[in-house]
């Protein structure tokens, strides 16, 4: 009796020990299978132009963009600027506490590949009287050697020359009612990128 009831469990104890190695098996190849879509998953890379063009909806993501350094920031080398194209295709890059949070020298007039996250800055009316009290009070932060502040950044927020920053603040307001009539959104958008971590070219 003992020899029938052993021999009607092994089929089934075999069958189970087959299961859970299947399934074993299929776990673990689950797990392969999401460690190499992970690995395979690339970071774009993009001209200038390009990732200007499609800024908005690349907003929280990490991209790669190379483009000429034309300048970079004289208060401790936090931003450069990538120029495409042309002047009018330009974009700020930020340094993060990835590298030590400031660029080389040697960036400037050098081709740069940056990989980082990209960026929405908006500008509205509230931003606009800040920039105006920051600017009677002297507290905003400087940029530039003059009183409308660095041409470079304004080259980037594809802003006119400006002398002032009352006529930066002038001609914000004047393009913001433009957007507005145009989309209905009562502010202008501007886009830049995070750097996780750059090299050059």
């Amino acid at each position: 009796m003992k020899k029938i009831k052993l021999m009607c469990a092994l089929p089934l104890m075999a069958g189970a020990l087959l299961m859970t190695s299947c399934q074993g098996n299929k776990q673990a190849q689950q797990t392969e299978d999401s460690t190499q879509t992970e690995v395979t998953e690339a970071v774009p890379t993009l001209d200038v132009d390009k990732l200007m063009a499609e800024a908005e909806t690349l907003v929280g993501k990490t991209v790669t963009v190379e483009g000429l350094c034309t300048h970079i920031c004289a208060h401790g080398g936090c931003k450069i600027f990538l120029m495409g194209s042309d002047e009018n295709h330009t974009i700020r890059i930020e340094a993060t506490d990835a590298f030590g949070g400031s660029f080389s020298k040697d960036c400037v007039n050098a081709n740069v590949s940056v990989t980082g996250k990209v960026m929405e800055t908006r500008i509205d009316e509230t931003a606009l009287v800040k920039m105006e009290t920051e600017s009677a009070e002297a507290t905003g932060e400087k940029h530039g050697n003059g009183e409308a502040g660095c041409a470079s950044e304004q080259k980037a927020m594809q802003e006119k020359a400006a002398n002032s920053i009352k006529e930066r603040v002038a001609d914000f307001r004047k393009r913001i009612a433009e957007e507005k009539a145009k989309s209905g959104k009562e502010y202008l958008s501007f886009y830049y990128v995070e750097a996780d971590s750059y090299e050059i070219k």
